[in-house]
């Protein structure tokens, strides 16, 4: 989503978990039982509910309160949807949406795929290195089953976790799913459930594991039918840039979302949900949303013996989402800002207020995040928290997502910013994935790809129209930006949005892969990296020359990034020892031999002894 927000209903999200609501109510949609089908729909405008299964109609029986039902034997691949005092209605619980969100649902069934890897457990934070990718542009063919071809791909990488963006069915042909309606139906034009569950399983085969990212705090413009069954889901006490406020105060919103989270987990075993702009979930209930979902999570971890994580997109550095809320992790942009001003020297929008260099890196990577308190000044007010309370893998840190690519004008990534060397960004990635915290990885970035990740929809009609122009309209403003918005309607925008996996094995981006795959080896190997308590790491500068140095009782590994000119390493005073043993330097291992320890402008060096 979009890092420009609205943030001013955002509770401080510090409610104690344990709060149960009294009369859950059931779910609703089609149910597959030993009698049959059941449909279930709750209404509070209509009197007169029926559901028409393969284009026969059947009253449903009223249970009281809103609620209807009936059971009839409608086999898995049934279409159907209800009708509200006879307006034909599609299932806003549907299971799959094989043709689209106005079109017929089709039931299914939950143990219909059958799973190879049973054994399965899942991975702790600290073990995550996050691979984030869109199915869609991830391969040519972009569905579930064509990004499953590139498992061992990135396994061999040495990612060990994929974080794949919102699933969840939303309207057109290609998109990037933070606008999904219908919340149960994984989206059809990448494959059928049961695909999605093949993907899950052949990654769990072979070590890596698959989070979700979910959107609970609106739904897309198009397709969203539960206002036609209920308007209490959505209330005017909260206001979202994005659509109509939910009501996590009424019980079937309430269910409506932790049922959808257990789903995700159990059905399809994704092994933890990121979750989109926290900030934006508003709820004034006596027990917060954020609160029972991270109970009900790990919960149903607990339950089916599996690491199931949680992790928060929350721009305010609020450290009690971890310890108080109880969720996992949480997203950082902080990090990324620091070290997306300190290579291209940008001051527009959100990057204003941020200082660059090595001074401010040793800063964000010592304190977690910039802002602790200070006043944030694109809202005049204090942002953020002091964060050491949270340990090192609790910061999930990048220096690209789908986001910040995808919200710039073009879509361009940050290597292909104008006076952005190669040399700079894999001297950044050398930092990401030196760091004790979590790092996350944006599809292609490990081989510098060409291809940008553009903002692209599939609308119709007026709704088109407003994305369209509102693209356009939104860089007017921007100092840095003076070219032609690509329109995210038009299908070549998503289409040059797809990976090039041609490249990936010639110049840079050899080069560049080479990096990445030894950074994240020695990751996995080495006893001092793979000790990610936040006290072993220390940070400063000397000039313009970053150094970070982890040490534990296995040894010292000490990063140095040079920012300023060539400077000799031994001539360096940084007040902590230098080791003499290379471990990897970010344009090879000759570039550090050859120079006599010479560190050269834009370079950066991994350090360790023993």
């Amino acid at each position: 989503m979009s890092e420009t927000r609205p943030q001013q209903n955002a509770p401080a999200v510090s409610s104690p978990a344990g709060t149960t609501l009294e009369n859950i109510p059931p779910l609703l949609g089609a149910t597959v039982g030993p009698a049959g089908t059941t449909f279930r729909a709750w209404s509070t405008l209509a009197t007169d509910l029926g559901v028409c299964v393969n284009g026969v109609t059947t009253p449903m029986q009223p249970l009281g309160n809103g609620l209807h039902e009936v059971t009839l034997p409608a086999p898995a691949g049934s279409r159907y949807h209800f009708l509200l005092d006879g307006v034909a209605t599609p299932d806003p619980y549907a299971r799959f949406l094989p043709d689209g969100l106005h079109a017929d649902a089709e039931v299914t069934t939950p143990d219909s795929y059958a799973w190879q890897n049973q054994d399965w457990k899942g991975l702790a934070l600290h073990e995550c290195v996050f691979y984030e990718l869109h199915i869609g542009t991830f391969t040519q063919g972009g569905t579930y089953a064509s990004a499953a071809e590139r498992l061992p791909y990135l396994e061999e990488l040495g990612v060990t976790a994929i974080e794949l963006m919102p699933l969840a069915a939303f309207p057109g042909e290609r998109g990037w799913g933070y606008d999904g309606a219908a919340l149960f139906a994984p989206y059809a034009p990448y494959g059928r459930p049961d695909e999605l569950k093949a993907f899950i399983d052949a990654a769990h085969g072979i070590g890596l594991a698959v989070l979700l990212d979910v959107v609970y705090n609106h739904f897309g413009p198009d397709g969203n039918f539960l206002p036609s069954y209920s308007p209490e889901y959505f209330t005017d006490r909260f206001k979202s840039a994005w659509g109509a406020g939910l009501d996590y105060r009424e019980p079937h919103m309430r269910r409506l979302i932790t049922e959808n989270a257990r789903m995700w987990l159990s059905e399809y075993r994704f092994d933890g949900l990121r979750l989109d702009a926290t900030q934006a979930m508003s709820d004034d209930s006596p027990t917060h949303i954020l609160s029972e979902l991270a109970g009900e999570v790990h919960s149903l971890g607990a339950e089916l013996g599996i690491k199931h994580l949680m992790l928060a997109e929350d721009y305010r550095n609020t450290p009690g989402l971890v310890t108080e809320t109880g969720l996992d992790g949480i997203w950082v942009d902080d990090f990324h800002h620091v070290v997306r001003v300190t290579l291209t020297g940008e001051t527009d929008g959100y990057y204003g207020p941020f200082e660059r260099g090595a001074s401010a890196l040793a800063r964000v990577i010592s304190r977690g995040w910039v802002y602790e308190g200070q006043i944030w000044p694109l809202e005049d007010r204090p942002r953020g928290l002091p964060a050491d309370e949270l340990d090192a893998p609790n910061f999930v840190y990048f220096i690209q997502n789908h986001d910040q690519i995808g919200n710039r004008a073009t879509g361009d990534r940050v290597y292909q910013f104008p006076g952005v060397s190669m040399q700079a960004y894999r001297s950044a990635s050398l930092l990401l994935l030196s760091l004790p915290m979590t790092p996350l990885l944006f599809q292609g970035q490990e081989w510098a790809a060409s291809s940008p990740f553009q903002f692209f929809t599939d609308h119709h009609g007026e709704l088109a129209e407003a994305v369209s122009e509102g693209r356009r309209s939104e860089f007017g403003h921007f100092s840095s930006f003076s070219g032609e918005v690509p329109d995210p309607q038009a299908e070549t925008t998503f289409t040059g949005s797809r990976l090039n996996w041609q490249e990936l094995e010639h110049g840079e981006h050899a080069r560049t892969l080479a990096l990445y795959r030894a950074l994240l080896a020695l990751r996995r190997s080495d006893p001092v990296m793979c000790d990610s308590r936040r006290d072993t790491l220390t940070a400063g500068h000397a000039g313009d020359v970053l150094w970070v140095r982890r040490s534990d009782e296995h040894g010292t590994r000490l990063l140095l990034w040079n920012l300023g000119e060539p400077v000799q390493v031994a001539d360096l005073k940084l007040g902590v020892s230098i080791p003499e043993r290379l471990l990897i330097h970010s344009e090879g291992d000759a570039a550090w031999e050859n120079g006599g320890r010479l560190l050269a402008s834009q370079n950066a060096v991994l350090l360790g002894t023993p």
